[in-house]
């Protein structure tokens, strides 16, 4: 991979986590509290994710630590149109 792809890549994922929210599939999740541990501001992800609700709130950073430490691949990030420009 060029360097050049490789950092449209970075912007593109880094794009997606400044505008999205993480959303889970409640019924691939195992409830092993990984997402939860991982997440810089301790939010209650697991509960998100058995409740099959976003995580969407303001106090998520969408650092994507939930997302790259789901052992099963539960979490996905969505993009939000609540973000764009004008």
């Amino acid at each position: 991979m060029s360097k050049l792809s490789a950092r449209k890549t970075k912007e593109t994922r880094q794009e997606v986590r400044a505008a999205g929210w993480v959303i889970p599939e409640p019924l691939r999740c195992v409830q092993c509290g990984i997402c939860s541990f991982y997440c810089p501001i301790k939010n209650d992800v697991r509960r998100h994710a058995c409740l099959g609700e976003p995580i969407k709130d303001s106090h998520c950073l969408t650092s994507g630590e939930s997302v790259a430490r789901c052992p099963p691949g539960v979490l996905r990030f969505y993009r939000s149109d609540l973000y764009q420009p004008g």
